[in-house]
């Protein structure tokens, strides 16, 4: 999330953006809930460095990763985590490999997305440690998975400088087809959108169907600040991210600093167009890992807030 600076005022005519571009949809009938975000996976070049990242500088628990022997999850509560995958040999530009949502029912969940006329979806798959959890693809080529926890528990990770994931977001090119999936078919709901600039959108947030965590677009191309031509690897690392929920960010930002554990390029605390304060992380191979304050200290730019924040 950028940072205010003088954006407020050139936001204010974003605000007057129709409803059509928060593009609610009716709630979809029948289907089961989908309460939150499981995990981000990303693949890293350097595996040992990139465990030192996750494990010691933000202190999540190292697990083994009952979908791929050769990764690793690294657990912010015992239903949030960070996966990391060894990187293919040919890889392109982007480190994200798949998202994964929280639903209360993966069986139940995959039978009524075919239904709705969703194909290619893979079987439900079942962990030793009791996760179920099936996969797709949206409408721009993201891996989404749909995962049913094992455990019940949401406690944070004894050591994590956050026991709370609040929102993913990855690049996406064409909000139209995004929202169709995640909007319409699944019941994502509007929370805030923004941009640097009042004739552009540049970050649309929605939250799932039935919690408060949060999907954001980092939207690129026509229409937004990030033109096509500069998206490489370092920009997407940026714009495909997880931010990690703390209460009080001075708190945070002051642990790393005392225990030594700033990651080598790092960034704030600085306060967020959404009028949250953020600072922002980078893993070995520049994904974004954003620490955020649960609520707004201060009016957002651009546009309300149309959904509760989360409290913790």
């Amino acid at each position: 999330m950028p940072t205010l600076r003088t954006a407020a005022a050139r936001c204010t005519a974003l605000a007057l953006i129709t409803a059509t571009m928060i593009g609610a949809a009716p709630a979809t009938q029948g289907r089961p809930p989908v309460i939150g975000i499981s995990h981000l996976a990303v693949y890293a070049t350097d595996m040992a460095a990139t465990d030192h990242f996750y494990r010691v500088v933000l202190g999540a628990r190292k697990g083994a990763d009952p979908e791929d022997p050769a990764g690793v999850r690294y657990y912010f509560s015992p239903r949030q985590f960070v996966e990391v995958l060894p990187a293919p040999k040919q890889h392109g530009p982007s480190m994200l490999a798949h998202v994964g949502y929280v639903t209360a029912d993966a069986a139940r969940l995959r039978t009524w997305l075919i239904d709705q006329g969703m194909r290619d979806l893979s079987p439900v798959q079942r962990g030793a440690g009791g996760d179920q959890w099936f996969g797709g693809k949206d409408p721009e080529g993201n891996a989404v998975q749909f995962v049913q926890p094992g455990s019940a528990s949401t406690a944070a990770e004894k050591g994590a400088i956050s026991g709370r994931i609040l929102h993913v977001g990855y690049a996406v090119h064409d909000r139209a087809r995004q929202d169709r999936f995640y909007r319409t078919l699944l019941g994502f709901r509007p929370y805030w959108f923004g941009a640097f600039h009042a004739d552009k959108v540049d970050w649309v947030s929605q939250q799932v169907p039935d919690g408060r965590d949060w999907l954001e677009y980092m939207m690129v191309g026509p229409g937004s600040d990030v033109a096509l031509e500069s998206v490489d690897a370092r920009q997407l690392g940026v714009l495909n991210h997880v931010s990690l929920g703390v209460a009080n960010m001075q708190a945070a930002v002051t642990t790393l600093y005392r225990e030594n554990r700033l990651s080598p390029r790092h960034d704030g605390p600085q306060m967020g167009l959404d009028g949250k304060w953020q600072a922002n992380f980078y893993d070995p191979d520049g994904t974004r890992v954003e620490l955020m304050e649960f609520k707004p200290v201060m009016q957002p730019c651009c546009s309300a807030f149309t959904a509760d924040s989360p409290e913790r």
